[in-house]
């Protein structure tokens, strides 16, 4: 227990610490804030490295196990209205509790908070209906991605300009550390069931389709006519002693309880009705996975107070005063702080150690670390060069999503469905606590101030978080067809291998001649036992028949 208590602290530490001690630095350097909004930012990095550690402890037993018990005593009963009706009202309820979202919409004017959240709500749920209807009709997962993402982009250039960032980062804020877990765990054990003999590749897309929806869902809620899309910056709070600071965070915990409280009962309502009809747990395993949700609650309860109190400031505080210093300065702030902000997604965890324990160890969490950690960097640089430049985000979003739905035709289906699940999770809290007020504050620096400019400049804010949900698309797929290249290399040394092998047949040879080809064949391990002998002797098929195998 304390050893995984001390595991999840230096997890999470590592996560937040690099990106805190970042914005520290600036501030000394170049935006130098009060010093009581340092503490309370500071205050915040220690919230969130608390929050996190307390998250990771319980999703795994509560939110993650919630999920998989559901999708596979669901798919146990074969009927296909009751999967979906199941799965659509569950792709409903965990939206509905997403924290990331209410970030989001709290940072909306002209929108109604409830009746974004529940647009955005109903488009996972459709979308959840779909993601099932794939896996049991068997349907490539690119061949989806390319329908939808095709009619989005005939919509894009429909709607205002102004509403599109809006409709791309709903889909990118929605797929956060309540969603994630409870998703891909839910497709996990359905694709077992449902996906055949492909169910290892079909386990991963189904948080890539869900991420369809919130774009459909706003963008008919913008076409409507009723909706105007503003960004309103508040006004910084001025502390004058770090007792003020420790008040406000005291005054603000029952809020953010309150909202985990809304957020997470009707999932675990949903859960102990669905136990006392079907799962009846033991009384141990009902307590594991209620003490793992009270983890969960008070983790992202702190988590949540520590980005909104402390870091939503620091953001808009960082963007405007780099802005009104060099815009250069700005975009490569963007880059950096891209580079190190995905290590402290909750979600971003979660999905990294799935892809481990599905793919077997074979795609490590470390290499899908770097490459999101590679995506991010140019994903933010992007963001900031466009509020500088004042650039459609339409473009750069039908040139990004164009690569990576080209990308889908010549990478291992696995990856893309990794690709499309990644944009979701990498978007997540800290985005939508940082980097959008960031995007803000840079924002209102630069254009807040002039009258003749057009309102689609004061939501240019808006779209850094779907920026974010994109490049992941291309940065896992440019893995993918990475891994493809080496493993075209590796079957061809096999060939080569087995043919010198063979041109030796019946010799005794020195394996040191053969250490790089063993490589190739058997692969490193298994390379490393076969070097263990000196000699071996290569007997032909005729021969090993004749004296009954040696």
């Amino acid at each position: 227990m304390f050893r995984n208590l001390r595991k999840q602290i230096r997890e999470a530490a590592f996560g937040v610490l690099p990106l805190t001690v970042l914005i520290a630095a600036v501030n000394f350097i170049v935006t130098p804030m009060s010093a009581m909004n340092l503490l309370s930012f500071a205050v915040g990095a220690v919230l969130l490295v608390i929050g996190l550690t307390l998250y990771n402890l319980g999703s795994g037993a509560s939110v993650e196990f919630m999920g998989d018990l559901i999708g596979a005593e669901v798919s146990k009963s074969k009927k296909l209205p009751l999967i979906l009706a199941v799965c659509g009202a569950i792709g409903v309820i965990v939206t509905v509790a997403e924290p990331d979202l209410s970030v989001l919409a709290n940072q909306v004017q002209g929108i109604d908070n409830a009746v974004l959240i529940l647009a955005v709500a109903s488009g996972v749920g459709v979308f959840m209906l779909i993601a099932v209807l794939r896996l049991v009709f068997k349907i490539e997962l690119k061949w989806v991605l390319l329908a939808f993402y095709g009619v989005i982009f005939i919509l894009v250039f429909i709607l205002p300009r102004e509403f599109v960032p809006l409709a791309f980062d709903s889909s990118g804020v929605t797929t956060g550390p309540v969603t994630v877990p409870f998703i891909m765990a839910l497709g996990a054990a359905l694709s077992v069931s449902l996906g055949g003999k492909d169910s290892q590749d079909a386990s991963f897309g189904i948080v890539g389709i869900c991420s369809i929806g919130p774009v459909f869902a706003v963008m008919f809620l913008c076409l409507s006519g009723s909706v105007k899309v503003a960004q309103e910056a508040d006004a910084a709070l001025a502390y004058s002693s770090f007792g003020e600071v420790i008040l406000f965070y005291a005054k603000s915990f029952p809020f953010y309880l309150k909202e985990m409280a809304i957020s997470l009962s009707p999932i675990l309502a949903f859960f102990l009705i669905y136990d006392f009809a079907a799962f009846k747990l033991s009384f141990k395993r009902l307590m594991r996975t209620l003490v793992g949700a009270l983890y969960v609650f008070l983790g992202l309860a702190l988590f949540l107070m520590g980005a909104n109190v402390g870091f939503v400031p620091t953001g808009r505080h960082i963007g405007a005063a780099l802005a009104e210093r060099s815009t250069d300065m700005l975009i490569l702030m963007g880059v950096t702080m891209g580079a190190l902000i995905v290590l402290a997604e909750p979600a971003v965890h979660v999905l990294t150690k799935q892809v481990e324990e599905v793919t077997g160890g074979v795609i490590k969490k470390s290499v899908i670390t770097v490459a999101l950690c590679v995506s991010m960097a140019v994903s933010v640089g992007v963001a900031m060069l466009r509020i500088v430049y004042d650039i459609d985000l339409r473009w750069v979003l039908v040139a990004g999503y164009g690569i990576a739905l080209a990308l889908t035709f010549i990478v291992p289906k696995i990856f893309t469905g990794i690709a499309f699940d990644s944009g979701g999770v990498a978007s997540g809290a800290m985005t939508a606590s940082l980097l959008l007020p960031m995007a803000s504050g840079a924002t209102y620096a630069l254009y807040g101030g002039s009258p003749d400019i057009g309102t689609y400049v004061m939501t240019d804010a808006f779209g850094a978080v779907a920026l974010v949900a994109m490049t992941p698309l291309v940065a896992i797929q440019a893995l993918g067809l990475i891994f493809r290249l080496k493993s075209v290399k590796i079957k061809k040394a096999r060939t080569e291998t087995v043919a010198a092998l063979l041109a030796r047949e019946g010799e005794v040879v020195e394996l040191a001649g053969f250490s790089s080809v063993a490589d190739a064949v058997y692969g490193n391990v298994a390379a490393e036992k076969v070097r263990k002998f000196s000699l071996t002797r290569i007997i032909s098929k005729k021969e090993n028949g004749e004296n009954g195998g040696s």
